[in-house]
C-alpha cells in the first residue's frame, strides 16, 4: 500500500488532476530518479536541460493564464509540486520559482512589453528566472532592504546584492526588488546587464540539485522600461511569496511520502531477530504516526487548493499550511530515518537528502516563526513581528 492510499484519497481528485499527477509522475521517473542522488553528491544538476523538460510538459508558470502558460488549476499545480518534491526539494524549487515567484511577479505586476518579452521563453523552459528579494542582511525582514533604486533620467540605477537566490546563477532575467523614493518597487533586470553578477553558493548541505546564488548589482542601468508598473510597495513581493508557499504545502507532502514509502519498503525486508522489523511493534507504531499525519497534511493541502480554485485563499490560510506540512514533513523524514537505521545515511537511499533538504524547505519562503506570528496577528489582531 502507498502511503497516501489509506484514506482512500485518490476518491477525492477529478479525473484530470489524477491524469496530470500521472504525467507529471512518469516525467520524474524517467528523468529525475535515475540521476537525482548524483546531483545531490555533486552538488550540481542541469538546470537549463530540466527546465525545457518541465517547459515542454507545461508545468512552468502552469497555474498562470496565456503566454503560452498552461491554465491548470490550484490543485493541478499542488499535485505536479508533490510528485517534483517526491524526487527532490532542488528540483521542485526549480519550478516554483520560474513559475510561482518569477514569472508570476512579471505576470501580475508587468507590462504587456514585459510579458511579451520574457513569459513565452520561459514558460517554454527557454528562460530562466529568479526572485531578488533576500539579502545577505534581511531575510525574514524585507522592508528594511539595502537594495536601492534611484532615477537617473528617464531610466534608473540600482545598486545592492540578494543572496540565497535560487536559479541565480543560471538565470536570463532576475525579478529584483529595490527601495526607492516611493516606496518598494520591482524591476525586470536581465542578467546580462552590465554590473550584474551571480556567483553561485556552494558547500551546501541541503538543496544541493538546486542552483543557489548571490547577486551583485554595482550600480546597474536600467531603462525606464525595467519597472514592473503595477508592483508598488512590500505587499507586491509578499504576495508571489504566497503563490511560492502554496507550492511548498504541496510539494513538503511529495517528499514526506518519498521518506514513508521508502521506509515501508525497507522494514519489510530488513530482517532482526528473526522476523521483517515491519512485524515489531514501535516500527508500526511510528509507519502509523507518520502516514496519519501525511494524510493530514494532504486534506490540508486539497482544501486550500481548492479554496484558491474558488478565488478565497487568504495569505494567513497559505502559512497555516505551509507551517504545519513542512513541519510534518521533516518529522517524518526523521523518522523514517530510525527504521532505516544506519542505511538511513547512505546515499543509497533518499530519505536523509530529503531531510537535508527539507531543512532549507523550513526555512525559506517565510521560516517557520514568521508563519506562526502570521497566525498570532491573525487570532489576535495585534502584529508581533520584530
Amino acid at each position: 500500500m502507498l502511503p497516501l492510499d489509506l484514506l482512500d484519497l485518490d476518491s477525492l481528485l477529478t479525473d484530470e488532476e489524477l491524469q496530470i499527477r500521472a504525467v507529471v509522475r512518469r516525467l520524474v521517473d524517467d528523468k529525475v530518479r535515475p540521476h537525482v542522488a548524483g546531483w545531490y553528491e555533486t552538488g550540481h544538476a542541469p538546470v537549463r536541460e530540466l527546465a525545457r523538460d518541465f517547459g515542454a510538459l507545461g508545468l512552468l508558470g502552469m497555474h498562470l493564464d496565456g503566454y503560452g502558460c498552461a491554465g491548470s488549476s490550484a490543485v493541478a499545480y499542488g499535485l505536479a509540486c508533490l510528485e517534483l518534491e517526491a524526487a527532490d526539494s532542488g528540483v521542485r524549487s526549480l519550478v516554483s520559482v520560474q513559475g510561482s515567484l518569477a514569472m508570476f511577479a512579471i505576470w501580475k505586476y508587468g507590462s504587456e512589453v514585459q510579458k511579451q518579452r520574457w513569459l513565452p521563453g520561459m514558460a517554454k523552459g527557454e528562460l530562466i528566472g529568479c526572485f531578488g528579494l533576500t539579502e545577505p542582511d534581511h531575510g525574514s525582514d524585507p522592508a528594511n532592504m539595502s537594495t536601492r533604486a534611484r532615477r537617473d533620467g528617464d531610466g534608473w540605477v540600482l545598486h545592492g546584492g540578494k543572496m540565497w537566490i535560487t536559479n541565480a546563477p543560471v538565470a536570463d532575467v532576475a525579478v529584483v526588488w529595490a527601495r526607492t523614493d516611493e516606496g518598494v518597487r520591482g524591476f525586470a533586470v536581465p542578467m546580462d546587464t552590465p554590473g550584474v553578477t551571480a556567483k553561485e553558493i556552494t558547500g551546501k548541505l541541503s538543496l544541493r540539485a538546486s542552483a543557489t546564488g548571490e547577486i551583485v548589482l554595482d550600480e546597474v542601468r536600467l531603462p525606464a522600461d525595467a519597472i514592473l508598473p503595477g508592483a508598488q510597495g512590500l505587499k507586491a513581493p509578499l504576495s508571489c511569496l504566497t503563490e511560492a508557499r502554496y507550492g511548498i504545502v504541496w510539494g513538503a507532502l511529495g517528499a514526506a511520502r518519498d521518506c514513508l514509502h521508502t521506509a515501508i519498503a525497507y522494514a519489510g525486508t530488513r530482517t532482526q531477530f528473526g522476523k521483517p522489523i515491519a512485524g515489531f511493534q514501535l516500527t508500526q507504531a511510528k509507519l502509523a504516526d507518520m502516514a496519519l499525519e501525511l494524510q493530514k497534511g494532504f486534506l490540508l493541502a486539497l482544501h486550500l487548493g481548492r479554496t484558491a480554485d474558488r478565488g478565497a485563499l487568504r495569505p494567513e490560510m497559505v502559512s497555516a499550511g505551509k507551517l504545519n506540512n513542512v513541519r510534518e514533513a521533516i518529522a517524518i523524514a526523521r523518522q523514517c530515518r530510525t527504521i532505516l537505521g544506519a542505511n538511513g545515511v547512505s546515499g543509497e537511499y533518499p530519505v536523509l537528502r530529503h531531510a537535508n533538504n527539507l531543512e532549507s524547505v523550513l526555512t525559506y519562503e517565510g521560516t517557520s516563526e514568521i508563519h506562526q506570528l502570521v497566525l498570532g496577528q491573525r487570532l489576535t489582531g495585534i502584529a508581533a513581528f520584530g
